[in-house]
């Protein structure tokens, strides 16, 4: 026991010289406030920061729209900045030559264009034909004036379209419209190089609305082929050529489809405001103005099959226009050319429709029975003419022509120039004084009807 005090006695003196003492009450008391101390900072500064926590929070929602503009901004920025670099990015990406190409052109004010040569089935047809499509001008003396005394000027009073649809030796025939060249003292066609011809009449027929002229055959390389009025449908794709409203727009191109076939147009030939005749023509929504008269309607595969004539000139009608059927001037054209006219068979009689006639002269000069509503009544015979031959009289009325019903003058027209020829006898039933008699004509040419 001894020996083990003394040992201790010597390390506690040992720790003694090394500098570690025990702590005495003092150093308690200062380690204890000095904990107190930092507990209350602590405490201190954790409230603060609570307290503005809560307030941060409070004000959340008014700084939202802050937010937004912020991160807003943020991405317009970031955008640019993309644009901006995307260049240089590019020429590390594989293939960046072909974009920076592209690049280069775009800031050096470079379009690329794309010729693309489009050719469909109209592009084809119009290629074909639009070249012997032709303009007509009709030139005439206008009268002097009270500013120009002298003899009239020679001035273009309209103009219209023409087809070409033949060369034969030294010259092309065109075939057009007979108002187109009506009363022209000069005809001039422009074609389609713009050179401008002098043409000649070879001759024209009001009553079909078709005319012949001629020009010079030199230059000319495309000619019109005809087609087939008679196979077309209702709906098939056909393309109006000719030159509307002027040769300023020479050459212009409509597409359109058959409306209607065998349509029936009442004319008037005289601008008397009595329809004289009726002409049978072809129904097309292809667009068809002044000046495209006498033109060419083709089909899809580039064939003549009308001579665009006219249109409804009325403010409310769109989309109706009319032409020709080829198959029915084709006849016209080769009597034209051979004779310079048409050669119809004719009566020798003038006329007047059986419904124009007051009810008062029906019933005292004509003596018509009352059931009698419609007919044609012959207001003049010409001597010597067939119907004088035939033993016809002034006021006759006529209401039947080879056993058909003839009900007015157009009916009596038609009968008369497309079922009879020269030289035919036709049958004729007409009422005289209340009573019917029969007659046979002999039809001759003649001028009158």
């Amino acid at each position: 026991m001894l020996n083990v005090y003394a040992m201790n006695k010597k390390s506690n003196e040992r720790m003694n010289i090394m500098g570690y003492f025990p702590e005495d009450e003092n150093e308690k008391k200062d380690s204890q406030n000095n904990h107190i101390t930092e507990l209350e900072a602590r405490l201190k500064r954790e409230e603060e920061e609570r307290q503005l926590r809560l307030k941060n929070k409070g004000n959340k929602s008014g700084s939202k729209l802050g937010y937004f503009i912020s991160g807003l901004s943020g991405v317009v920025v970031g955008a640019l900045l993309l644009w901006l670099l995307l260049p240089s990015l590019a020429n590390q990406l594989p293939g960046s030559n072909e974009i920076n190409s592209i690049s280069s052109e775009s800031s050096g004010s470079t379009i690329n264009q794309t010729a693309t040569e489009v050719t469909t089935d109209v592009t084809n047809a119009v290629e074909k034909v639009s070249s012997a499509v032709v303009g007509i001008t009709n030139i005439q003396k206008v009268a002097p004036n009270f500013w120009n005394q002298s003899t009239g000027t020679a001035q273009a009073v309209g103009s219209g379209s023409g087809v070409v649809y033949k060369v034969e030796e030294k010259f092309a025939f065109i075939v057009t419209n007979h108002h187109v060249v009506d009363g022209a003292e000069q005809i001039e066609v422009t074609l389609e190089d713009g050179e401008k011809v002098e043409a000649q009449l070879v001759g024209a027929d009001i009553w079909t609305d078709l005319a012949i002229i001629s020009i010079p055959s030199e230059g000319i390389e495309t000619v019109a082929q005809f087609g087939d009025s008679d196979v077309l449908k209702q709906g098939e794709t056909v393309i109006a050529i000719g030159n509307p409203l002027g040769l300023e727009f020479y050459g212009s191109v409509t597409t359109g489809v058959i409306s209607g076939k065998d349509r029936s147009v009442p004319v008037d030939l005289n601008e008397d405001g009595v329809e004289d005749w009726s002409t049978e023509v072809l129904q097309t929504d292809a667009a068809i103005n002044q000046g495209n008269s006498g033109g060419a309607l083709i089909n899809i595969a580039g064939d003549l099959i009308g001579i665009n004539s006219m249109k409804i000139a009325q403010s409310s009608v769109e989309g109706l226009g009319f032409a020709i059927p080829i198959n029915s001037a084709l006849p016209i054209i080769e009597q034209l050319e051979k004779h310079g006219e048409v050669q119809r068979p004719t009566m020798g009689i003038s006329l007047v429709d059986l419904t124009e006639v007051p009810a008062y002269y029906q019933q005292q000069t004509l003596q018509l029975p009352e059931e009698v509503k419609n007919g044609v009544v012959i207001s003049q015979v010409v001597r010597g003419s067939a119907a004088d031959k035939a033993g016809l009289q002034q006021y006759d009325v006529i209401v039947e022509m080879d056993g058909q019903t003839i009900e007015n003058s157009i009916e009596l027209r038609k009968h008369l120039y497309n079922e009879k020829t020269i030289g035919d006898t036709l049958q004729i039933k007409v009422y005289r004084e209340g009573k019917i008699v029969e007659a046979q004509l002999e039809l001759v040419e003649n001028a009158q009807l």
